[in-house]
């Protein structure tokens, strides 16, 4: 090959639109199906001074077995060595169309936003012998969550996705943020008489 090769408007024109081509059939045939622990998800997270998606194993590798560690406390992650890193350096974005949870009679209990189509957990990651794997962090239940388990997921607002990923400062704020109430749904439940 020769030792110099010119790139023009065009051709920068037809690069990003073959890489966007190739993004999107990547994660078509990647989308539509529930994630669950140990599974690959798509996460934003930083990348030199803005957002940027990846995919990422969802869960740190457990202590015992094949078992992964998911979820960590708001209220206690920053006390947590194996989150300590992860907290300050490596925040992410889970973005989700739903999220479930099962209540005491084991009925799948979908819980979605009210007011918008995706909805965005708060985060973070830390790199591991077989990749980046992310944990979402939990917070108590608000109202709308409570009455079918003690904990869900940090919810962030949209104007608040670079805040959390890039401004080490608002860590605490939205750490102790109360999330969003929430539209419950469900197939089936079991309705108890008194």
């Amino acid at each position: 090959m020769c030792g110099r090769y010119y790139i023009d408007e065009e051709t920068a024109r037809e690069i990003r639109n073959t890489v966007r081509e190739l993004d999107e059939r990547l994660w078509r045939d990647k989308l539509g199906y529930d994630v669950y622990p140990a599974k690959q998800a798509p996460v934003l997270l930083k990348k030199g001074n803005r957002l940027t998606a990846a995919w990422q194993r969802w869960g740190y590798p457990g202590f015992s077995g094949n078992k992964v560690i998911f979820n960590a406390r708001s209220e206690s992650v920053l006390e947590k060595r194996m989150f300590y890193e992860g907290i300050r350096c490596r925040r992410v974005i889970v973005p989700a169309a739903w999220f479930y949870e099962w209540n005491r009679s084991k009925e799948k209990i979908t819980f979605q936003r009210m007011d918008l189509q995706v909805m965005f957990m708060a985060g973070f990651y830390s790199s591991f012998e077989d990749g980046d794997r992310f944990v979402i962090l939990t917070t108590r239940a608000n109202a709308s969550v409570r009455g079918v388990h003690d904990r869900m997921p940090l919810i962030l607002e949209r104007d608040q996705l670079e805040e959390w990923v890039l401004n080490d400062r608002a860590v605490m704020r939205i750490l102790e943020q109360r999330p969003v109430l929430l539209k419950k749904l469900a197939e089936y439940e079991q309705q108890t008489l008194f």
